[in-house]
């Protein structure tokens, strides 16, 4: 168990200016540094994958700086990862952009493909409906969270062993239903931008930074 401020690592792979999530995790109660060092993102409480863009260009950069072997050691390790927006798209198996299929992380099962909506992208602040159990939204369920995406993952079909804990995802519907977020044993992701989220946001990054220390 990590006591005082746990440590988080924002994953710096030239995914743009993410900033605002060191400023969002510091609120929240983190010591965060932003970097591409692999021994510090290896050794940190928390890691922090964010996205933006393009699943093919953040691929790219992921597999340029090896950023899957980190996050694979991390999670058999059992030590927490957190994605963000297109770092959450990228846990999938694969992306499906303009008729090519680009290989994600293949952490989970699924595809993200383009949402099916009469208006893209899905941009502004939406509500979600997270299941009971919930760490990340534990008192902030019926709170409100900024989307910027056209692509999503419409489910996860996921089983986990019958000892592993429980596996809770939160789905949104802007057209469809897709995942909005999801935690997974020591990995947890959101599609949304908790950082660009306000009060909910920060509340959010401070119940993951919670569970760093042991407190979810």
């Amino acid at each position: 168990m990590t006591t005082g401020r746990p440590s988080v690592v924002v994953l710096d792979y030239g995914s743009g200016n993410v900033h605002s999530a060191v400023k969002a995790l510091e609120a929240a109660g983190a010591d965060v540094a932003l970097t591409d060092d692999r021994v510090a993102a290896s050794e940190a409480d928390g890691l922090v994958v964010p996205g933006v863009g393009a699943f093919a260009n953040v691929m790219r950069a992921l597999d340029e700086h090896r950023v899957g072997e980190i996050v694979g050691r991390r999670l058999a390790g059992g030590r927490p990862v957190l994605g963000i927006c297109v770092g959450l798209q990228v846990m999938f198996e694969a992306g499906l952009e303009g008729g090519a299929v680009v290989p994600g992380l293949g952490e989970w099962p699924g595809e993200v493909r383009r949402l099916e909506a009469d208006v893209l992208p899905h941009m502004g602040w939406d509500t979600v409906d997270a299941p009971e159990g919930s760490v990340l939204f534990d008192g902030i369920r019926d709170e409100r969270f900024y989307f910027v995406h056209s692509y999503a993952a419409p489910r996860l079909d996921l089983q986990p062993h019958p000892r592993a804990r429980p596996v809770h995802v939160t789905t949104c519907t802007y057209g469809e239903t897709f995942v909005a977020a999801v935690e997974n044993g020591p990995l947890s992701a959101t599609q949304f931008h908790p950082e660009k989220s306000g009060a909910a946001g920060i509340r959010l990054l401070s119940n993951w930074i919670g569970s760093l220390r042991g407190d979810g």
